[in-house]
Formats: C-alpha cells, structure tokens, sequence
C-alpha cells in the first residue's frame, strides 16, 4: 500500500538535493536510505510530481512537485524554528509528524506568530509563504539588524538568522533567542549587549544575523514605542 508520508518523504529529498544542485537518481537513493522503493517514484511521475532524464539516471521534480515539496519544507522549518523557540531544542520527529498534519492556514499563522523567519534553527532557508510576502513591506520597516542599532537602545530580538549549523550552536551557546529584551552597551571592537542583567560579548558576524524590533524600548516590563 502506498502511504502520503512515504511519498512525501521522496519530495522532501528531492526539495533537499535541489538545494544542493543535484538531480541524480544514485543521490536520491542515498537520501532515502534503505527504505527507497522505485514505486513511490512511479507514483509520484505518474501523478506529474517529478520528471525523468538522462535515459532515467537523473531526476527532478517538476513545477507541481517544486510546489508540493515547497509546502513541506515550508511547514517543517517553520515546525522546527517554534519548536527551538519555545522549548530550546529542536525535535526532528514532532516537526516531521508536523509537516503532515497542519494545514496552510495554521502554518501561515505559526509563521505570523514567529515574525515570518527566513531560517529555520540548522541555518536552512524557509520557503516564504503568503504571509510572509503581505507582511514584507512591514516588516522591513519594523525590524532591523542589531548592526543598526544606536548604543544605549534597548529593544527586543526579533528572530535570528543561522548562516549555519556551527553558528546555530554559537548563538545558542550566548542564551539569545527570539523575544530576549536587549540593550546595546557598545559595538566596537566587539558587540556588547545586556540581556538578563548579564553583558553578552560577540563579533560583527553574529551581530549581523541578529534582528531586533526598531523603535520600541522595554520599560518596566511593557514596551514603548520610542527608542
């Protein structure tokens, strides 16, 4: 019998080995393990999901499938990103179970609810949805890097971005995370913030992945809105 989450598990790798520019059907086994089946790809060729070349040693998805995949990825990073958030570790099975269960609307929403991140926690890209796209204008305007920020404002961090899994660990290792009330001290040499009545010391680099929400200042708890 052939299962949804199996086939969708065939779109999420082939989204995976997009990403990474490759379209062999030898990687597409490897990404898929022992469970691969050449089934699942009929299935998914015959509902026009992905495509054949090179006499059948690459494959692809097609416009549909890129779609299909998209909405995955989409609600599995976004999956991840809530789960680090609220509970300061990412679970890979519940963000799998996720991914199959939620519809659009509810994703859009938890996006909505996260300040639309561009990055799940590993660093990786997520696909930008509806939402994200009537909120750019806004956000923009909104929320800046800490790289912007004037010494001696206090604000809140809005989300982070994670050039990679090695500064995923780097970040999580200074305790900051999404909605930690900040002050910048100093930016040079180093950046220097107060973030729980403790100073936090870091580089241009993280600094610039670090984004805040612009014109607003913690007082006492609540939030003004005049840096």
């Amino acid at each position: 019998m052939i299962e949804k989450n199996d086939l969708d598990e065939y779109l999420e790798c082939l989204w995976h080995m997009k990403e990474d520019g490759v379209n062999s059907l030898g990687l597409l086994k490897q990404h898929v393990g022992v469970n691969f089946d050449a089934k699942y790809l009929n299935v998914l060729k015959s509902d026009g999901l992905v495509k054949f070349s090179d006499g059948g040693e690459n494959v692809a998805l097609t416009t549909m499938g890129e779609a299909a995949a998209r909405r995955l990825i989409r609600s599995h990073r976004l999956a991840e990103t809530l789960l680090y958030t609220v509970f300061g570790q990412v679970s890979e099975p519940l963000a799998c179970e996720f991914e199959h269960m939620v519809i659009s609307e509810i994703v859009d929403s938890i996006c909505s609810l996260l300040s639309h991140p561009r990055e799940c926690p590993h660093g990786k890209p997520i696909p930008e949805g509806d939402c994200c796209k009537r909120a750019v204008v806004t956000s923009e305007s909104l929320v800046i890097p800490l790289t912007n920020m004037k010494v001696g404002c206090s604000t809140r961090i809005a989300y982070i971005n994670y050039k990679s899994e090695q500064q995923f660990y780097q970040i999580e290792s200074l305790h900051l995370s999404r909605g930690s009330v900040i002050k910048l001290l100093q930016n040079s040499p180093a950046y220097v913030i107060d973030c729980e009545d403790a100073n936090v010391v870091f580089d241009d680099e993280i600094a610039s992945q670090i984004f805040v929400w612009k014109n607003i200042v913690p007082v006492d708890g609540r939030i003004s809105a005049k840096v």
